[in-house]
């Protein structure tokens, strides 16, 4: 017999009355042209022919029930044509729908092709929507009194399939990808969710209410379903915020707190620190920090970084979206806290001579991070604290002015002198020079300058110091009386900005890129004649050998006159010649043209007015001695002797003591390396600054490689790293460079047995990687760990627990550069090291893509077995990723590198060995999944390929649909089409 359409095939088998096998038999015979059934529509033609009467056709039902047995139709198809059907008020047939869907909903699977993945999720869509609708009317007819009863036991059945579908968070996540594929659907999902929370208000029975209520909750989590981190709640102490902030405080007062501020949130979203737990650190960080610091300058740095710097990086910390907590609560709640750690407080108190928790608690307070109630409350605990602290003698403390108060009053003066520095110099300089002046004395200078750093105003302080250092240069009929107060002008702002140079780092000074006006004097001179440290400068450079005229015209000028003329004296000229000078009359002292008597009187004339023509001839010289002979060196360093003492007689310019101190300190700054090196004695004026803080630390005779594992080690028993021991490894990475120092301390790394002294060490050498986060993120992930990975051989040592903790500092790391170096952030203190150039990575990567790399040679054998994913209009290549439809710059050696070690990483999974190494990949990529801020897009995961996701299935612990939908890009639609298809086959 010949059957015209699916239809006549379906009332013939009912008149016939087939037993399903036969149907499906005869079915088959109808229609022998391999037509599949979802085409032809069989799951929905079945039910419309089921459900004509109030009641269903069982017979229909059953073929219906055999088709989904013997998979003739597919569950996507079946749970569409069931979503069509809208007539709520035939119970029986709501309630057969229902049990039809109790056949599979709680094990919906997928192996077909990605698009016919894609269907089911969408089909889930519907099927969850009308679910919602169903529930909806019946909750609405509990309100019938005749109704209550049966209406209330289908709209029980109903919930109780919802419970079932959302029970299974691989539905959710299908219901998640369908969501952001069809975004209207979901629209109509929340409509119905809305229609049944006012239908449920009326509910009076509570056991269905609450269930309606889990199922609302459920679903409303679908959108969200990836970001719920718990935080780390049995750890107290965090040494990695400790060390950041610490690193912050003794390296990068200048810095600005935006990048800070991301770091920190980055560590704090890596190690899912609770918030009150991560203030408390920082604050801890900062007290140990004024506590532990060198005398003297660094001191006052640290004081205006905990009192000035820390409270702004909260109130930006505060921006941040905290969920539903306030921040202000979690400052209070860590300075409760901190008030437990006495002995803490009561040493800082007694190094700052004053009580340092109620000035930061009231700067708390007026920065808006505290209330009134709670900063009173805090103050008063910590008064009755005190009174049993251990005191200073009185005789002592008198003679220690608090360095918080003093920095906290600096701050409104900078601002102050800022604006008296915007005026018209030349209306009145003496009134500037009175400010100047005031500026010199005492500890004034150092507290100014660190308030001003912690500020960010430190720059703007700098320029404008500049500027009145240009403005000396205008000499137009001046007297004696003009003509010296310009040549203290000069001697001033020269001596303070070398000072800042070398305190505070030259980048400090630079203009970003002035007009195509003339560079500035100083910047002029300090870039080209100023020693620095790892700066070697040449003594016969063309810098230090001006127009010999002039320099001919300043040795007779110094040689003959009593002492130096000040009128119509071009001060930047004579310093710039005064290194031609020097040699000159170094060269006739050597040949006796000169006497010991003579070169005093120079040297007294070069000091006696203007400091900094004696610091301008120290610079020089610094550079002249280190090219000579050790038998050669004794005039020079006889001269550097000479001009580094002072003059005291009564014919010197004012404020001739407050110049020499600056002047002291900053040669001795300019002579510590050629003096250590030369193994001579320079006896400074003891100046009352500090002696150079945290320089020479390395031990002398020992090899670099000891030290850099003996501090290490050290650092790891304590638990947290100290400001020397920065300080240490940041000399080491100078010396060693950047592949030496990464390599040696996962060396170290992976010597580690104990599982929670690796997870310390990870900590720890986060923290420390942050001298250069860039550069040594490229070395860990371009080098050091391709070669642990390719090499059979070093397998071994990526055993569980040293391998994970690598792992895990890997992605640490990673993370951090990837979202800074998107910022395009790098530190002043990292621009001045030498960059690791792109030529390292080009010749692991290159650019031409038409070129192999010798990473691709090594992965393209096991090419053939890479399962290829088909996607509907291009088959894809097996290292097509997220990243390239984003169009990411491969230029960029860090995006490189990440696609590269992905690249890797697919290899690896896909290849037919299994070892450490595959242990390790799957580690990286759990702790890729652990650290993401969701709903990130253009995360480091974007540079997995796409064929990696079912190879990643495979892996028991990464076999999760949460696993999965947080591993794929789902903002693009080939994403989606992964995921679905990964997740649909679990």
């Amino acid at each position: 017999m010949k059957v015209v359409n699916l239809k006549q095939a379906i009332l013939q088998a009912w008149k016939e009355r087939w037993s399903d096998y036969q149907w499906a038999i005869n079915m088959k015979r109808f229609f022998p042209r391999g037509a599949t059934w979802d085409i032809l529509n069989l799951a929905e033609a079945l039910l419309e022919q089921a459900m004509i009467g109030p009641s269903p056709n069982p017979l229909i039902l059953s073929y219906l029930k055999y088709a989904i047995s013997s998979q003739m139709v597919s569950y996507s198809t079946v749970l569409t044509a069931i979503s069509k059907f809208d007539d709520f008020s035939r119970d029986l047939c709501v309630q057969s729908l229902l049990e039809i869907m109790d056949m599979f909903c709680d094990r919906l699977s997928c192996h077909g092709k990605a698009e016919e993945c894609i269907g089911l999720c969408r089909a889930l869509m519907s099927a969850l929507n009308w679910l919602l609708r169903c529930a909806a009317f019946y909750a609405e007819k509990v309100k019938e009194t005749l109704e209550q009863a049966a209406a209330e036991s289908q709209l029980k059945m109903c919930l109780e399939r919802l419970e079932k579908m959302l029970g299974s968070t691989k539905n959710r996540a299908l219901i998640h990808i369908a969501k952001l594929e069809e975004t209207s659907s979901w629209s109509a999902i929340e409509q119905s969710l809305v229609k049944l929370g006012e239908n449920l208000n009326s509910l009076s029975n509570s056991p269905l209410r609450s269930q309606a209520d889990d199922c609302v909750s459920l679903i409303k989590s679908i959108p969200t379903m990836l970001s719920v981190h718990s935080e780390q709640l049995n750890k107290t102490g965090f040494p990695t915020v400790h060390a950041v902030v610490l690193l912050e405080g003794t390296m990068n007062l200048t810095g600005e707190t935006q990048p800070l501020v991301e770091q920190l949130m980055m560590v704090k979203r890596m190690q899912r620190i609770p918030s009150p737990l991560f203030v408390l650190e920082i604050w801890k960080a900062c007290f140990v920090g004024l506590i532990e610091s060198p005398e003297g300058t660094e001191e006052l740095k640290w004081t205006a970084f905990t009192f000035l710097k820390i409270p702004q990086v909260l109130v930006k910390l505060k921006k941040y979206p905290q969920g539903e907590k306030d921040f202000t609560e979690d400052v209070n709640c860590a300075f409760e806290f901190l008030l437990k750690l006495t002995p803490l407080l009561d040493k800082a108190d007694q190094r700052c001579n004053c009580d340092c928790t109620s000035l930061l608690l009231q700067e708390c307070s007026k920065q808006g991070l505290l209330s009134e109630a709670n900063m009173t409350n805090l103050i008063a605990k910590r008064t009755a604290d005190r009174e049993h602290a251990p005191r200073l003698k009185s005789a002592e403390n008198a003679n220690i002015q608090p360095n918080p108060g003093l920095i906290l009053r600096a701050e409104p003066t900078v601002t102050n002198i800022l604006k008296t520095m915007d005026a018209d110099h030349s209306k009145s300089p003496e009134g500037l020079l009175g400010v100047l002046g005031h500026m010199l004395s005492g500890k004034s200078l150092d507290l100014l300058l660190a308030a001003a750093a912690a500020t960010g105003k430190l720059k703007s302080f700098a320029r404008k110091f500049i500027k009145l250092n240009e403005f000396t240069k205008n000499i137009s009929g001046e007297g004696s009386k003009a003509a010296s107060v310009r040549a203290l002008l000069f001697d001033i702002s020269f001596l303070m900005l070398c000072h800042v140079a070398q305190t505070y780092g030259s980048e400090v000074i630079l203009s970003e890129s002035s007009p195509a006006g003339e560079v500035p004097f100083f910047e002029t001179w300090m870039l080209t004649c100023m020693p620095e440290e790892g700066k070697i400068l040449n003594p016969d450079h063309p810098c230090f050998r001006p127009d010999s005229t002039k320099v001919e015209s300043l040795v007779a000028l110094l040689n003959n006159s009593s002492e130096m003329k000040l009128v119509q004296m071009k001060w930047h000229e004579a310093c710039l010649s005064i290194s031609a000078a020097i040699l000159e009359i170094l060269n006739a002292w050597e040949n006796s043209v000169l006497t010991f008597e003579s070169i005093q009187k120079i040297t007294d004339n070069i000091k006696g007015k203007v400091c900094s023509m004696a610091v301008c001839a120290v610079a020089w010289l610094v550079a002249h001695v280190r090219m000579l002979g050790l038998d050669e060196r004794e005039k020079s360093l006889q001269m550097i002797r000479q001009l580094a003492t002072p003059l005291y007689n009564e014919n010197t310019l004012q404020f001739y003591n407050e110049r020499v101190v600056i002047m002291s300190s900053i040669l001795e700054h300019m002579c510590a390396d050629v003096l250590q090196q030369t193994a001579t004695q320079i006896k400074f004026p003891s100046t009352g600054m500090d002696t150079i803080p945290y320089w020479n630390l390395l031990p002398p005779k020992k090899p670099i490689k000891e030290v850099l594992t003996s501090v290490f080690t050290k650092v790891l028993e304590k638990g947290w790293v100290d400001s020397r021991s920065i300080h240490i490894f940041d000399t080491l990475l100078h010396m060693g460079g950047v592949y030496w120092f990464c390599n040696n301390l996962v060396k170290e790394l992976l010597k580690e047995t104990r599982k929670e002294h690796t997870l310390r060490a990870v900590e720890l050498l986060y923290a420390i990687f942050c001298l250069d986060m860039q550069q040594l993120t490229l070395t860990l992930l371009g080098h050091i760990l391709p070669n642990l990975l390719t090499d059979s051989s070093k397998w071994h040592t990526l055993m569980d627990p040293p391998g994970k903790a690598l792992a895990k500092l890997s992605v640490w790391c990673a993370l951090s550069s990837y979202s800074s170096h998107n910022k395009g952030q790098a530190s002043a203190r990292q621009k001045k090291r030498h960059r690791e150039d792109i030529e390292d990575y080009i010749s692991l990567f290159p650019l031409d893509d038409t070129q192999p790399s010798k990473l691709m040679r090594l992965l393209s054998s096991n090419e053939e077995d890479a399962n290829i994913l088909s996607s509907p209009n291009r088959s894809m290549s097996s290292s097509l990723s997220a990243s390239q439809l984003h169009t990411v710059s491969m230029r960029d050696p860090l995006n490189r590198v990440l696609a590269n070690l992905f690249l890797l990483i697919s290899s690896i999974l896909g290849a037919k060995t299994a070892g450490t190494h595959t242990q390790f990949v799957q580690w990286f990529m759990e702790e890729c999944v652990d650290c993401l801020e969701q709903g990130s897009r253009g995360s480091i995961l974007q540079f997995m390929p796409f064929t990696m996701v079912s190879e990643l299935v495979k892996v028991s612990t990464m076999s999760s649909p949460k696993i999965v939908l947080a591993i794929t890009d789902l903002s693009l639609p080939l994403g989606r089409r992964v995921a679905a298809k990964a997740i649909a086959a679990l």
